[in-house]
């Protein structure tokens, strides 16, 4: 067992004074420096020893980094909607214009339709259809009433032109 005064080795020297010291201001120098190297390792030690306060760092740091992560993700997700709203306009665009080309197209070949009808049809029968359509503005409920009939009779005629009866 060891004495309590037997010199304790701390860092490789002991508490005896070290050779070479010159008298009580060296040796209170060499003490002083000594025990700032002491508080040094008892503090590296403390620090190696506190788990729960090394964990908790390591959990900050962790948790600053999935932050970050985080943060460029919901980044690049945004980039990527801006993008696809977009191509979403420009696809919009392309399909609104290509409605209007298409819509210009029936209403010409309608119109060229319609000259083509009015210049084969004779012009009493053109007066006749016309004073029907303004009779029909003028009063409306008879001409559904006659249209409905239209209808209905073109329907029982094309059943029989089928073979139903």
């Amino acid at each position: 067992m060891k004495d309590t005064n037997d010199p304790v080795e701390i860092g490789g020297a002991s508490d005896k004074p070290a050779a070479g010291a010159e008298g009580p201001e060296e040796l209170r120098r060499q003490i002083e420096e000594t025990r700032s190297q002491l508080g040094d390792t008892v503090e590296e030690l403390a620090a190696k020893a506190d788990v729960k306060g090394r964990a908790k760092a390591r959990g900050a740091e962790l948790k600053d980094k999935a932050s970050e992560a985080g943060h460029t993700v919901q980044g690049k997700a945004a980039q990527a909607g801006h993008v696809v709203q977009e191509k979403a306009t420009e696809a919009g665009h392309v399909v609104q214009e290509k409605a209007t080309e298409a819509g210009h197209v029936v209403q010409e070949k309608a119109t060229r339709a319609g000259h083509a009808v009015q210049e084969r049809v004779p012009q009493p029968v053109r007066d006749a259809a016309t004073a029907v359509v303004q009779a029909g503005l003028r009063n409306p409920k008879p001409v559904l009433i006659a249209g409905a009939g239209v209808v209905v009779a073109a329907g029982l005629l094309r059943r029989r032109h089928n073979g139903h009866r």
